[in-house]
């Protein structure tokens, strides 16, 4: 029983030595060297640079359909491709100019709509481009207060009364 329990910490004394950092050191090292193959390669990367990122309604009324549009240049040095734009609910429905090349100081537009139906109070969606960018997402961001309409604000508290008694 003591070589065993010998045995175990002599081995655990051992592997914990051994190590001596290398691997940290061989990770860090590879980071940093993909790090620079990266920096390299973006230079030819296209660069989508936004009039704005983020748009406010402000207040709303539920139901009301609103949209705006983001403008953007492409600053890079290479044609610019929007492959996907997608918002984060069926609520946020992106416009975007799918697959086309848009060339160094080319613009385009995008045109998010929002659909505040049965979406009463702060809401914040967002639309993520794939683009064939350095990191290869671009994020927008939109925002609006929608003020209930009293007849659905009613049914969704009569039905949550409902809810409450049924448990």
């Amino acid at each position: 029983m003591k070589k065993l329990v010998l045995l175990t910490l002599l081995g655990a004394f051992v592997m914990t030595t051994a190590c001596d950092e290398s691997a940290a050191k061989k990770v860090n090292s590879t980071n940093v060297q993909n790090t620079n193959n990266g920096a390299a390669q973006s230079t030819d990367a296209p660069v989508m640079t936004f009039d704005k990122v983020a748009h406010d309604f402000g207040t709303i009324n539920e139901g009301d359909r609103v949209q705006t549009t983001f403008s953007f240049t492409n600053t890079g040095n290479s044609d610019l491709i929007i492959v996907d734009a997608r918002g984060s609910c069926g609520c946020t429905v992106p416009n975007y100019p799918k697959n086309t090349p848009i060339p160094p100081g080319g613009t385009g537009e995008i045109v998010v709509s929002f659909d505040s139906s049965n979406k009463p109070n702060m809401q914040q969606k967002t639309v993520t481009l794939s683009a064939n960018t350095q990191s290869g997402r671009e994020m927008l961001r939109i925002k609006a207060m929608v003020t209930p309409d009293p007849v659905r604000q009613k049914q969704r508290e009569d039905q949550a009364r409902a809810r409450q008694q049924s448990n």
